[in-house]
């Protein structure tokens, strides 16, 4: 019993999310904690938690706390415990979709995370670690560095680097700030896994997945067992203050998650390349909404017609997605093949570990395989979130044959 009670308590803000449910198990799984308590606005039940993790969060050294953490009263409850005060926060909660307005992430990014840190200094915690973004700068020959010049190139970022500006100005506050690599892993749903489907999607119509840009992209990555143990690891070992990159040692690019696609469902991919990708650019807004207003009909069609009332998907998918979950009798997901615009540009995302790897950090998963791929398609199908029409080599989408603009012409051959 002393030795249980020797160990950390740890709370952490959004705990039910991605990164959160995978850090909530890891901390338990290798009996690193005390207790852990998990405030999040979004409770376990409605949170689409894999076996696994519903089996975690159900011990009774888990705690969920139902919370807004806009709300600086939520924040002082969430922090708030008879047994004392938490040793370590981390704070995973923040609007994390992209594409929203700056309104949505000044409260949902920036007052949010404000609120947490502001609490957590009044509190004197132990450390404090705040989660920021990758997208900080992009810059194709050379990885970026956490003292890189920062020039954010999504809304999200920017925001994000807001709030890293706004933890220096708190003198009593004991932080680190991590900036990960696109995180994927069980429980992904807006990193990777739209590509996934998308390439669920093209088995389905049987055609070449087309992909902008060229696949030199960098699109670096990390495990998200990877990333719970840097999270313990600068809990114990980071220097306050300090900002990490969390980032695996695959340089991953476009062109490789294209590869690892194209190779579960056996189709065949390449690339638009950069002078149709910039003709495209300069309409990308105009071609995003063709694409939503011809989807939007059907989408509703489709939902009248099975009764669907409340659902989270939404209008931004593809058709063949659809007509596949509705072969399934799927009325209910969480995924989408919807990427967001501001993903779409010839932006990179490529990052310096080499800092987090001199406090003695080692990556216990290198570089995305197809394995870890099939590992998060394997988890959705069963959940049954995932279409199985999609991957059935018999049933095959009759349905309209979509092309937009920027495909048409002469097409540059880089195939994965």
């Amino acid at each position: 019993m002393a030795e249980a009670s020797a160990r950390p308590r740890v709370l952490i803000l959004g705990g039910t999310g991605f990164i959160g449910r995978n850090l909530v198990s890891y901390l338990v799984k290798n009996n690193l904690i005390n207790n852990v308590r998990v405030a999040d606005k979004v409770p376990p039940p409605m949170a689409w938690l894999s076996p696994r993790h519903k089996e975690i969060f159900a011990l009774p050294q888990v705690e969920f706390k139902h919370s807004n953490l806009i709300n600086p009263k939520s924040v002082e409850n969430a922090f708030a415990d008879p047994d004392g005060e938490f040793d370590y926060v981390i704070n995973l909660a923040a609007e994390t979709k992209y594409g929203q307005t700056d309104p949505v992430y000044q409260e949902g990014v920036v007052r949010l995370s404000d609120n947490c840190a502001q609490e957590a200094a009044r509190r004197n915690i132990k450390r404090y670690i705040e989660f920021s973004a990758g997208q900080m700068n992009s810059s194709e020959k050379k990885p970026c560095k956490e003292d890189c010049k920062c020039s954010p190139w999504t809304k999200l970022a920017k925001h994000k680097l807001l709030v890293e500006n706004h933890l220096q100005n708190i003198p009593d506050l004991n932080f680190v700030i991590i900036r990960p690599a696109i995180v994927y892993g069980i429980g992904d749903r807006n990193s990777l896994t739209p590509r996934l489907l998308i390439g669920a999607i093209y088995k389905y119509i049987r055609q070449k997945m087309k992909m902008l840009w060229t696949k030199d992209l960098k699109m670096n990555t990390v495990h998200v067992d990877d990333v719970c143990r840097a999270v313990w690891h600068l809990c114990q070992h980071g220097q306050n203050r300090e900002i990490y990159n969390v980032v695996d040692e695959g340089n991953t690019t476009q062109g490789r998650i294209s590869e690892l696609v194209s190779e579960i469902f056996s189709i065949n991919c390449s690339f638009v390349g950069s002078a149709l990708s910039n003709i495209a650019q300069v309409n990308m807004s105009s071609v995003v909404e063709e694409i939503n207003d011809k989807h939007m009909e059907p989408w509703v069609d489709a939902c009248q017609k099975d009764n669907i009332e409340n659902t989270p998907l939404n209008p931004f998918i593809d058709q063949p997605w659809v007509d596949a979950c509705q072969k399934d009798n799927i009325e209910n997901t969480p995924l989408n093949p919807f990427i967001d615009q501001e993903l779409l540009y010839n932006k990179h995302v490529h990052l310096d570990g080499s800092k987090l790897k001199q406090t003695g950090f080692q990556y216990n998963i290198p570089e995305l395989t197809t394995d870890h791929l099939k590992e998060m398609l394997e988890d959705f199908l069963q959940m049954k979130l995932f279409p199985l029409s999609l991957l059935s080599g018999d049933v095959v989408w009759t349905g309209e044959e979509k092309s937009l603009e920027f495909e048409d012409g002469t097409e540059e051959e880089e195939k994965s």
